[in-house]
């Protein structure tokens, strides 16, 4: 086997003189990975040939009639000439049938290239003179082309790239100079710069493709290397057991793993092993069964996850194996490899937990809810009887908030929920629908009555009095319900009927209980007239924007805002968007309005340094809209926000719709270089799925998990260490929301978050304080 370079753990660990070619380090046999390396330079040889002859014919056309005949048809011959040039130094070096390549070589295709380049600036800086602006346009857009083409098809030879990018944009520099052009001359440097990035960049992750490509080609070697590395490493260890299942040969790790001594497995069923204290009652887990339907089977089998019963824990153990059979084809057991999971496992069990449930009072969430409701229609509709949902809305629970803080307000509705669990029975399930919302599902409700009394009951113990930080608090519960199937026979019309009859309650000052009526409409003629200012609220430029900042968690560094929007209207005041935003949703509003604010955060970002991004939260409605990726290059192109400044946030919900293309739309945004925030990480749906249809950038994790990490909480700590691993693993950031302490921030950077933003580092602003604030900075750096 040839002698290759350590393979590095990333593309930043090769070395930058190493892949252009101009340096050897002393260890490896770099001749033969440059083999590896310029393998793929012939896969496109006849592509740039013909490429460059098709764009020297469009140069003959565009200079026809302006300069002689005999002059382009030399230009041809050049440009024929040194494009031949390098196959004969691809021939001469045997490449096709050779496994090293000196670095001499690597020198000439770069030279030839750089004559391919210099014959490409007899266009512009010789033909184009004789001509007007419009054909000099013409010819940089070609050499344009040709950069980009060369950048993308000369990966295996990255310097050749980059003298051939260098070579041209310094022609078309000094084309365009000539004709005192200069901010077309600052455009191509700025282009040149970032495709010349680009393309090392690109070249790096080549090469890295190519190393591994190489390395399966030698896999017998690498395994052999991997089982002994193995062999010394601390996590995993390896299992034997004979045709009898008797464990064989037991290793001290394996016997560690075990919670017991080598020598009192060794002899041991290995089922008997894993089933423990239950081996014999015969109560063994189901992943138990299937090892053992595998053994006897005699199949192999791959990461089964299996419980582990030990002396005083359980143990989740990852076992892989394959059968083994001796020279008469006898079989004689089974060898495999083993890790302990546990930790992950839990780890992975809490997240998942977040689906059902929510993470601030332990009640079923949302999504939970609608399930158990599901079910109800579908028993009333089989036994033709009623069920019943209802709606409560805390009274005053927002001026707690205000007053006392978040913190106050969370642990209040801690309280609440205490209160709600200890009125269900069994047939009753509450749950928290979001903010101070909770609801129940009733699944029977018998002549209706039931709904009242517990409704009557869900007022009076949740009106009194709560202490909470040595605060005594007063707050009520207003509560509106519908009876399945009367009021709605589907999940969203019996909530709709719902919401209606707690907006009633709502509107007759709270602490009621109302019944869903078909005639209902009283309680909406507030929303009606909102929603008629509403509609009218961008034409009369109503709306601005807020600006939260967002931190590097390492450095402090603003790296971000995130854009909130406001709406003060002279007849309703300053309209809360809790208010307004679910009334635009309702009226189908929300797709103008995001891309109003879109387009504004765009506009005011555009103005903010170059390394500020702006985060624009993006509604479920907008992403099922099909010209909404055409929305964002348009907010890009009219304001000329680089797609890397931008990062869309969404939330859980977009993906929720039947058939829906979100996950497509979000494909196609990451296609343009601008990021993807999951927002709102915990709280609602949590579907983990999700993380793997879609690359997102970064995964905001909800507040209530810094401020359970900041109390010290081991499940918030579990949590936010298990996100940021997950996040990590899978290529993305994680920002921390809600910080607004010192401590706060402190255990947000030690639990690995990379960035924050919460009150301790500001307040959302508006746009002018923005640019106030980057005016001091500046003055502060020039001053």
């Amino acid at each position: 086997m040839s002698k290759t370079p350590a393979n590095p753990s990333t593309a930043r660990d090769l070395p930058v003189m190493a892949i252009l070619g101009l340096f050897d380090p002393p260890e490896g046999d770099w001749d033969h990975f440059r083999a590896i390396q310029y393998t793929g330079l012939a896969r496109y040889a006849i592509l740039r040939v013909v490429t460059n002859l098709v764009l020297g014919l469009m140069v003959c056309q565009l200079f026809s009639g302006l300069v002689p005949l005999w002059q382009l048809a030399g230009w041809m011959a050049m440009l024929g000439a040194s494009l031949y040039f390098p196959s004969v130094l691809y021939r001469r070096s045997g490449m096709v049938n050779h496994d090293h390549v000196a670095r001499r070589f690597v020198l000439q295709l770069v030279a030839a290239t750089s004559v391919i380049a210099l014959v490409w600036c007899v266009p512009i800086l010789v033909f184009a003179p004789l001509a007007s602006e419009m054909e000099l346009a013409s010819v940089w857009t070609i050499l344009a082309a040709l950069v980009v083409g060369g950048t993308l098809l000369l990966n295996a030879l990255p310097l050749g790239a980059f003298v051939f990018n260098l070579v041209l944009m310094t022609a078309s520099v000094i084309a365009f100079w000539q004709g005192e052009n200069i901010v077309t001359v600052g455009a191509i440097v700025c282009f040149s710069i970032l495709l010349a990035l680009s393309g090392f960049e690109n070249a790096r992750a080549y090469l890295m493709f190519k190393f591994s490509e190489h390395g399966l080609a030698e896999k017998d070697e690498v395994v052999s290397l991997l089982l002994r590395e193995f062999e010394e490493g601390d996590a995993d260890w390896l299992w034997q057991i004979d045709f009898a299942r008797r464990i064989v040969a037991a290793s001290p790790r394996f016997a560690f793993a075990a919670g017991r001594e080598a020598s009192e497995i060794e002899g041991m069923p290995l089922t008997q092993l894993i089933a423990g204290k239950h081996w014999e009652s015969g109560n063994l887990p189901p992943s138990l069964h299937i090892l053992s339907d595998k053994l006897t089977k005699r199949e192999s089998f791959s990461n089964l996850v299996v419980k582990v019963q030990g002396e005083e824990k359980t143990y989740w153990w990852e076992l892989s194996a394959s059968p083994r059979y001796d020279d008469n084809g006898t079989f004689i057991g089974f060898r495999g490899v083993g890790s302990d999971v546990t930790e992950s496992r839990e780890s992975a069990e809490k997240i998942a937990r977040l689906a059902r449930f929510d993470t601030l009072t332990g009640l079923p969430n949302r999504l939970q809810l609608t399930e158990a409701l599901d079910r109800a229609l579908k028993e009333c509709e089989q036994w033709n009887c009623r069920c019943g949902f209802l709606m409560i809305d805390l009274d005053r629970f927002k001026s707690v908030n205000d007053t006392l803080g978040h913190l106050v307000g969370d642990r209040l509705l801690a309280q609440v929920s205490l209160r709600l669990r200890s009125l269900m029975g069994k047939d009753e399930l509450c749950g928290r629908l979001g903010g101070d919302e909770f609801a129940v599902v009733m699944r029977d409700t018998g002549d209706g009555q039931r709904i009242s009394d517990l409704a009557g009951r869900i007022i009076d113990v949740l009106s009194r009095p709560y202490e909470v930080d040595q605060h005594t608090l007063f707050i009520g519960a207003s509560v509106g319900s519908a009876t399945g199937t009367r009021d709605g026979r589907t999940v969203e019309t019996l909530m709709r009927s719902a919401d209606l009859a707690l907006y009633r309650s709502k509107d007759e000052g709270g602490g009621r209980h109302n019944v869903y009526e078909p005639k209902l409409h009283s309680h909406a003629e507030e929303r009606r007239v909102m929603e008629i200012a509403l509609r009218k609220a961008l034409e009369k430029d109503e709306f601005s924007l807020a600006f939260q900042p967002v931190v590097d968690a390492g450095s402090e560094s603003l790296v971000a805002f995130e854009a909130l929007i406001r709406w003060f209207n002279p007849e309703f005041g300053q309209v809360s968007p809790a208010r307004f935003i679910p009334l635009a949703e309702d009226a189908r509003l929300v797709v103008p309005i995001g891309n109003w604010v879109l387009h504004r955060a765009c506009r005011e970002a555009v103005t903010w340094p170059a390394n500020v991004r702006v985060a624009v939260n993006v509604s479920a409605e907008q992403l099922y809209e099909a010209d909404f990726v055409d929305t964002v290059v348009e907010a890009l192109s009219e304001t000329g926000l680089p797609p890397q400044r931008l990062e869309l946030e969404v939330t859980e919900s977009v993906f929720l719709r039947e058939g829906s293309r979100a996950g497509e739309t979000l494909d196609r945004i990451l296609a343009l270089g601008v990021g993807l925030s999951l927002d709102d990480f915990g709280t609602g749906y949590s579907a983990l799925g999700y993380l793997s249809k879609t690359r997102f950038t970064t995964i905001k994790v909800d507040r209530s998990f810094v401020q359970g990490a900041a109390k010290g909480a081991q499940e918030s700590i579990a949590i936010i260490r298990a996100v940021v691993a997950m996040a990590e693993s899978l290529g993305m950031s994680t920002t921390a929301e809600g910080a607004e302490t010192e401590h706060e921030v402190q255990v947000i950077r030690d639990l690995g978050c990379k960035k924050i933003q919460g009150y301790f580092y500001g307040r959302p602003m508006t746009a002018e304080d923005v640019q106030t604030l980057f005016g001091d900075r500046q003055a502060a750096l020039y001053g």
